[in-house]
Order: structure tokens, then C-alpha cells, then sequence
């Protein structure tokens, strides 16, 4: 419930629970696509309503599907006001963004506060209807404190956690009896599962079979895990229907192995593991394959070996319209565990939330967005980027509670340009992430000195140097006299100038055993100090650091 006071239809909440944001993460980009969020991704959803027109009427909190408004029309403004009004979450038009009217519709939803978005052309209005009252249902369900940490749309994980917690083997089917995913526990697996896991399905006549006995209508109906005893060579087994806004999604099986019982309260975990299954299979069923035509295109042309009238067909994107590339990356103290994958689901809703149509391609260790149409005024475009990057690392770093930092590529004037403002971009972030400061967006330009220096760090890298420089004999030192730091001192003494008491303070010793240090660095490595030669090199040296042998710095 929004807190008092607020705007109908809006509020911040507790969680993410019947936000926008969550419940588009469950649906995915298969059915709904979102166009602009004014007030955000935290308004709440509590339900889907179809516009009638013979009886108007709009409900607070709910998403409007506009069904037969045409989006380029002055009807469609006109519903986006009277949602605004009436406190709508946001209005759903039909495939198709107009865009000599995109920008009077996102003006409309700005001054309303309503968000827009667009039904998919593959999915039908029905169909969509019921994918948004089953996502709402599946966002609202508390997740398995065991499984809260898999992925959304990850069943292989989903399937190993649950089968961890019931002490048998797990597989996760479509209502086709089409297996979509299976746990890793094939420890003496009875012969009904291997056929099913090499088939990729229950076999057919084992589907006419239960058919015929009248299980799946027991099973889509029943509220509760049914359960199959052993019998013979079948092992012990439970089953119990996914459902989610009153839509069956699929059904998850347990089986006992290597004679060994199932867990006490296996039945138990296998209903909760249901409700939390109903959000990744919705997004698993929603997650459309053109999705992943779009993000190949993109990675390929990025990489300078794709084809730009591909990506533009596939992606719908201008292909001779002003474009840029930022990349997103994490600042230290991220978790190893949440990689790439991570953001882009985020750095989606988030830019369609801002107003811009862009393509999210996870790339090595950080995500790539490609943000295209943007303004022909070269110092607008690059404002409209610069505005972006900051939106992003802001309300990315307040959702992850980690220092996301945005590298801004150049603007190019097309497609064809995009690798080259990736390249930038990615220089941008480097050095941002190599700096550790407090900035988090950047372009090239902003940060040139630390990309010099990267530049000419990777260029020494293929320079063999004499295996006995000062620094050599420093780390050689540190090796052999555990607890010696003598290669952290110099570098700390170094990145501060030479001020003691700066370089002290960064290492968290007394001025005086600093000065210690020193003299032991001379003494063990010759470095002398004096010379600018001796500590450009050690610099140098540093920098790049340590490799087997001493032979390169």
C-alpha cells in the first residue's frame, strides 16, 4: 500500500514485491517492453485491467492494457493523461513504437507520472493478459531462503538448490512434460529419469499412460504435492504443480536415489520451491529466443566483425543515427559471485525507464549498452550520454549497494561507428576502476592520464627488461622473508611523492618506520631514490607487476 499521502498508484513499499521493476523482471522482454517510467520502477502493481470503451474506467495501481489505441494517436495521449490521473501504474499499448509520436507519448507520461510501455508482436492480447496476472502472482511470492540467491530464469540452479533441500533428484517440466532443466544428482538414477533427461521430455507413452489414469488433471487441479510410492524399480516420488495467477506453468519432480528415503519435510519444501519456481519459469517462458538473436547481433558488431543492417533489423534501431557505447562496470568490494549477468536486466528497465531504446550485451567481466537515436546536435548527444551514465551508476549503485561505475564511449554517427565508441568506452572504465576514486562516470577525455598510462603499461608488457633491477630484487626479497612488505612500502612512498607522512598514513604506520622501511629498501634492492630514472622505472615496474622469474617487470 502506497504511505499517506503519496500519489494514488504510486509508492515506495518495502522490497521490490509488486513493483514494476519486479514484476517486470519476472515477465522478461518477451511479452512487454517498457517505453518510459517517469516515476520510476518502485510504483506499485496490484493488478491488469483491459480498457473498455464503452465503460472507461481506470483503476489506481493497475496496468491499463490499451487495447485498439492506436499509439501514435491523440486517443492514446489522452488515455496516458486520464491514467495519470486516476493513479494507474502504467498503460500497455499495442506492438509498434510510432516514432514521429514517441517523444509527444513520453512527454504525456511525463507530466502524468504514468509509465508507457508496449505489448511484443509475438505475444497476443490474451496472452499477455494472462503472463501479467500470473507475473504478479510469481513477484509477490516470497522466494526459499535456500534459493533467494539463484538467478532469475536459472532452473539448472534452481533444480540443484531444491534437490539439495529434499535429498533426492529434481527435474523441472513445461505442462508438455517437456523437461526443462534437471539437478546435477545422477547418483543411481532409477531408468524412468535417464530416459526422461536423454529425451528431454517424459516419454510419450509414459504421458499416455498418467493421462489416461487421470494424473495431470489431478495434478493441475489438486492444491497440494501429490505423491508416488515406490513401486518395483520407480522409486519414491513427489510432484507438485508450478501455478502462478491461477495459470499452471509447469510442475517439478522429485525422486529418491540410491535407495536412500527423501527428506522428512520434503513435501513441505517441494510447496514452497513451487512458488518460487512460478518466477523463473514465467520469465524462462517469456525470455524470447529474439532476445537472444538481438544481443548476438549486437556483441558481433561490437566487436567489429557484425553486420549493421542485421543489428538494425533485428533490433529496430536507426542505423544512420547518432549512437554511443557505455560500458558498465564495478568498483572493489563487489561480490566475486554476481557477475555481468546481473546488471543487464537492471541496466534494461532502468534506460527504458529513462526514455532510451538501447541494446544490453554482457561482455568479459562488465555489460555493454548500446544506446542509439540519439540527438544530431553533437554537444546534445553527448549531454543526453553524460545524463544516462549518471542515471545509471546512481540508481545501479543504490540497487546492487555496489560502486557501479559507467564508461562513456564517443558519440558516433551510426552503427558502423559503434565499435569504435566501445573501444573508448571500455578505456573509460578501465581507468576509472584502475583510479579507485570517487568518480564513477567518465569519458575518455575526463580521465586521459590514467588512459595514457594503461596504454603504455600494456605496450611495456612485451618489453624484457634485466632480470636484477632495484624492484626485482625487492619482490625477491619479500618472497623469501615472509611478512616483509617492502614492495608495498616503495609503492605507497612512490604514489604519494615521497611525503612521508602521506605514505604513512596510507599504510597505517608511524612516520619513523616508514623511514625505516626506506632504508632497508636501499639497502636489500641499491634503489637510489634521488635518481628520477630509478623511480620512473620502479613506477613502471610496479604497475605492471610481478611475473615468474623477474625476467619481465
Amino acid at each position: 500500500m502506497a504511505d499517506s499521502g503519496e500519489v494514488p498508484g504510486r509508492g515506495g513499499g518495502a522490497g521490490d514485491q509488486g513493483t514494476l521493476e519486479r514484476l517486470l523482471s519476472v515477465v522478461g522482454a518477451g511479452a512487454v517492453e517498457l517505453h518510459t517510467a517517469p516515476e520510476g520502477l518502485r510504483t506499485q502493481v496490484t493488478g491488469v485491467h483491459v480498457l473498455d470503451a464503452l465503460e472507461p474506467v481506470i483503476r489506481p495501481r493497475e496496468l491499463l492494457l490499451a487495447v485498439g489505441v492506436d499509439p501514435g494517436s491523440a486517443h492514446a495521449l489522452d488515455v496516458v493523461r486520464r491514467a495519470g490521473e486516476a493513479g494507474a501504474a502504467g498503460v500497455v499499448f499495442g506492438p509498434g513504437r510510432p516514432e514521429p509520436t514517441a517523444k509527444a507519448l513520453q512527454s504525456a507520461a511525463a507530466d502524468s507520472g504514468t509509465a508507457v510501455l508496449f505489448r511484443t508482436a509475438w505475444c497476443t492480447w490474451a496472452q499477455l493478459v494472462g503472463v501479467l496476472r500470473a507475473g504478479l502472482a510469481a513477484a509477490g511470492a516470497p522466494p526459499m531462503p535456500a534459493t533467494s540467491g539463484v538467478p532469475l530464469g536459472d532452473l539448472d540452479s534452481l533444480a540443484d538448490a531444491v534437490a539439495a533441500l529434499v535429498g533426492g533428484s529434481v527435474t523441472i517440466e513445461d505442462t508438455e512434460s517437456r523437461v526443462l532443466a534437471y539437478s546435477s544428482t545422477e547418483e543411481n538414477v532409477d531408468e524412468m529419469r535417464r530416459l526422461t533427461i536423454l529425451g528431454r521430455r517424459v516419454p510419450p507413452w509414459r504421458v499416455a499412460a498418467m493421462r489416461e489414469a487421470g494424473f495431470f488433471q489431478a495434478l493441475w487441479g489438486a492444491g497440494d504435492v501429490l505423491h508416488r510410492p515406490a513401486n518395483g524399480q520407480d522409486p519414491e516420488r513427489l510432484v507438485g504443480a508450478v501455478r502462478a495467477g491461477g495459470e499452471a506453468l509447469g510442475s517439478l519432480w522429485v525422486a529418491a536415489v540410491a535407495g536412500r528415503p527423501l527428506s522428512p519435510n520434503a513435501a513441505e519444501t517441494l510447496r514452497a520451491a513451487a512458488r518460487t519456481a512460478a518466477a523463473h519459469l514465467l520469465h524462462h517462458r517469456t525470455h524470447s529466443s529474439d532476445g537472444r538473436l538481438v544481443e548476438d547481433a549486437a556483441r558481433a558488431l561490437l566487436e567489429d566483425r557484425g553486420s549493421v543492417e542485421v543489428l538494425a533489423e533485428r533490433a529496430s534501431l536507426p542505423p544512420r543515427e547518432p549512437c554511443a557505447v557505455l560500458a558498465v562496470g564495478t568498483g572493489p568490494g563487489r561480490s566475486a559471485d554476481d557477475g555481468p549477468s546481473g546488471l543487464s536486466g537492471l541496466l534494461t528497465l532502468h534506460c527504458a525507464a529513462l526514455g532510451h531504446r538501447v541494446v544490453v550485451v554482457p561482455a568479459g567481466g562488465g555489460t555493454l549498452v548500446l544506446v542509439s537515436g540519439l540527438e544530431r546536435a553533437a554537444e546534445r548527444a553527448a549531454a543526453q550520454v553524460r545524463r544516462l551514465g549518471s542515471a545509471l551508476a546512481d540508481q545501479l549503485s543504490a540497487t546492487t549497494g555496489s560502486a557501479v561505475k559507467v564508461g562513456l564511449g564517443d558519440v558516433v554517427p551510426g552503427l558502423a561507428g559503434a565499435p569504435a565508441s566501445r573501444r573508448s568506452a571500455e578505456r573509460a572504465l578501465q581507468a576509472l576502476v584502475a583510479a579507485a576514486g570517487p568518480h564513477a562516470v567518465a569519458r575518455c577525455e575526463d580521465v586521459a592520464d590514467t588512459v595514457g598510462i594503461l596504454q603504455v603499461v600494456d605496450a611495456l608488457r612485451e618489453v624484457t627488461l634485466p632480470p636484477r633491477t632495484s624492484v626485482a630484487r625487492l619482490r625477491e626479497f619479500d618472497a623469501d622473508h615472509g611478512g616483509s612488505c617492502l614492495v608495498e612500502t616503495l609503492r605507497a612512498y612512490l604514489d604519494h611523492f615521497g611525503d612521508v607522512s602521506a605514505a604513512s598514513r596510507a599504510l597505517g604506520v608511524h612516520a619513523n618506520s616508514l623511514r625505516y622501511r626506506l632504508r632497508r629498501i636501499r639497502q636489500v634492492s641499491g634503489l637510489d631514490l634521488e635518481s628520477p630514472d630509478a623511480r620512473l622505472l620502479a613506477q613502471v615496474q610496479l604497475r605492471l607487476g610481478g611475473e615468474t622469474g623477474g625476467a619481465r617487470p
